[in-house]
């Protein structure tokens, strides 16, 4: 199977099948976290896609608020999608970090 021929077998799921299938891949990514740095004194040493000041914590509460992946990439243009997987697939590894991430920026 061609890449093409896969993208339009793709394209024609339906959202919810499209929704397990990123699920299923972003599953099998290493829970590393490529692309996920933290630096002392950037952020807070808070967890951040790497070469940029946006914390992981702030993508996952922004998630929760519905805002789409779309919106996400519009709103921030020189991050990609796979950067977003990566801070997906941090966040599933550290949830306890992301968590106490959010209260205490709900509470500043």
């Amino acid at each position: 199977m061609t890449f093409q021929e896969l993208k339009n077998q793709l394209l024609r799921l339906t959202p919810s099948e499209k929704a397990e299938i990123i699920q299923s891949l972003t599953q099998t990514i290493s829970s590393r976290a490529k692309g996920i740095s933290k630096t002392p004194g950037v952020c807070g040493g808070e967890a951040c896609i790497v070469g940029t000041r946006i914390a992981v914590w702030l993508l996952i509460e922004a998630r929760r608020l519905g805002i789409s992946e779309a919106q996400l990439l519009q709103d921030y243009p020189h991050i990609s999608a796979a950067d977003l997987v990566n801070a997906w697939v941090y966040a599933d590894a550290h949830p306890q970090e992301i968590e106490a991430a959010i209260c205490a920026n709900q509470v500043a």
